[in-house]
């Protein structure tokens, strides 16, 4: 195949997979931005302090199950194929989205509620377990060596669309209807509307061609719980490396482009943000977010993974904590937009590079595995219960708690990189020179 023909390809199959990935991180993100109706509607105590606690529990419960995702996913894409892989990933989350649009009410059928919706979110959460694996091998493998971090970008980049998706959406209900309406019913809306656009990412995934290096390099000769096995046997330095590294691209996201939209609103937090303004915020701070993934792709391939990685987590450590102090002392709305922009730009800088840093630690046949384990393992502990924890620690703690939240991660990924690159020069080593991101 020439290259503008493997380019061509490339493309299309880099589409294919963002939208894929919008399309699954939107059922996962509306979750978040909804919370405080979920809580209302599922967890009716009579104290939102802990009905909107019990909701994000519920959410973080859906972690729990991404480790699971990650490893049956994960293997199912090692050995039968990623675009295989990326299918049963987003069916699984249009049936878990389908609970959560349909689930009655405390008030209709009781405990049955909740219970309902804890299903409904295991549910998202085991596909997206398996999801970011699947697709980020998928993306790298498809791309040209020299433009692999401007196409891996696209992960982040199309994480970003899901959430201005959602903020959108959002924004135009809040706006549109009446308060008491979005609290009845209006609020499952987003979720009917990510049930229609699933059948549209289920059809292009299964047109996606598989890349070719992982048809010539992907180990056939064992059973299928060889990735695993090779993966603890050969690479636990990977793993450990990329669960660290996995930490602040958690974080970041969670704390500060997904949980906001509930901190500017929080009473406890004192800023009394309407939901309008929490909204707009998020939108114009995901569009940020989007461009400086895209941005940050091409300064990797221009300049080097490893430079970007290491700007991205300082700036991390450093930048929220003056933002958030900036926006206490001036709450208004042109400051919470400009906050918000600022932290989605600084997050932008690290997630961007990070889809093409983290798979390449990981030799083809183990890929889609071991990016989906490392990353999934760090998503329990600090990722899927951040809001949660926000909830409580800007109660008890300080209302600047997603600012240190988000540098004990920076902390974390500055000490894993030198230890993740090293990883990626030995398996990129025996290949091609441009094979390497360092």
């Amino acid at each position: 195949m020439t290259a503008p023909a493997e380019r061509t390809v490339a493309r299309k199959s880099v589409a294919a997979a963002s939208f894929g990935n919008a399309m699954e991180w939107y059922d996962f993100s509306v979750y978040a931005f909804f919370a405080s109706y979920v809580a209302a509607n599922f967890f009716p105590s009579g104290d939102p302090t802990a009905a909107l606690l019990g909701a994000f529990l519920v959410f973080g419960a859906g972690f729990v199950a991404r480790p699971l995702g990650a490893v049956v996913i994960g293997m199912f894409g090692d050995r039968r194929g990623r675009k295989a892989a990326l299918v049963l990933s987003i069916a699984a989350m249009g049936l878990g989205t389908l609970i959560l649009a349909a689930a009655p009410p405390f008030a209709v059928i009781g405990v049955g509620a909740p219970i309902l919706l804890l299903i409904g979110r295991l549910l998202q959460g085991f596909s997206a377990g398996g999801e970011i694996g699947g697709a980020a091998a998928f993306m790298i493998e498809h791309s040209p060596a020299d433009r692999r971090a401007r196409y891996a970008a696209w992960l982040q980049a199309s994480m970003g669309i899901s959430n201005l998706m959602s903020a959108v959406v959002g924004l135009a209900i809040t706006t549109l209807l009446p308060r008491e309406a979005v609290a009845e019913w209006a609020w499952r809306i987003p979720f009917v509307l990510g049930l229609l656009i699933i059948p549209v990412g289920l059809y292009t995934r299964r047109r996606l061609p598989e890349p070719e290096v992982f048809e010539r390099e992907r180990d056939r000769s064992g059973g299928w719980l060889s990735p695993l096995r090779t993966l603890f046997a050969e690479h636990p330095g990977a793993l450990g490396a990329g669960f660290l590294f996995s930490v602040l691209w958690t974080v970041a996201v969670y704390a500060l482009v997904i949980y906001p939209t509930t901190y500017y609103k929080d009473p406890a937090v004192g800023l009394r943000f309407t939901d309008q303004q929490a909204f707009l915020a998020t939108v114009v701070g995901n569009v940020v977010l989007i461009a400086g993934c895209l941005v940050s792709g091409r300064l990797a391939d221009a300049r080097g993974a490893r430079w970007v990685i290491v700007a991205g987590s300082a700036a991390l450590l450093v930048v929220p904590l003056p933002g958030l102090l900036l926006l206490h002392a001036a709450p208004s709305t042109a400051v919470l937009v400009l906050v918000q922009v600022v932290l989605s730009a600084t997050v932008s800088v690290f997630v961007g590079a990070a889809p093409a840093t983290l798979p390449m630690a990981f030799p083809v046949a183990v890929r889609s595995t071991g990016m989906s384990l490392s990353y999934n393992l760090a998503a329990i502990f600090f990722a899927g219960f951040t809001p949660a924890l926000m909830t409580w620690a800007v109660r008890t703690l300080s209302v600047y708690a997603p600012a240190f939240w988000v540098a004990a991660g920076a902390v974390a990924s500055l000490t894993a990189t030198p230890t993740l690159f090293r990883h990626i020069t030995t398996v990129t080593q025996p290949s091609h020179h441009s094979d390497s991101v360092t």
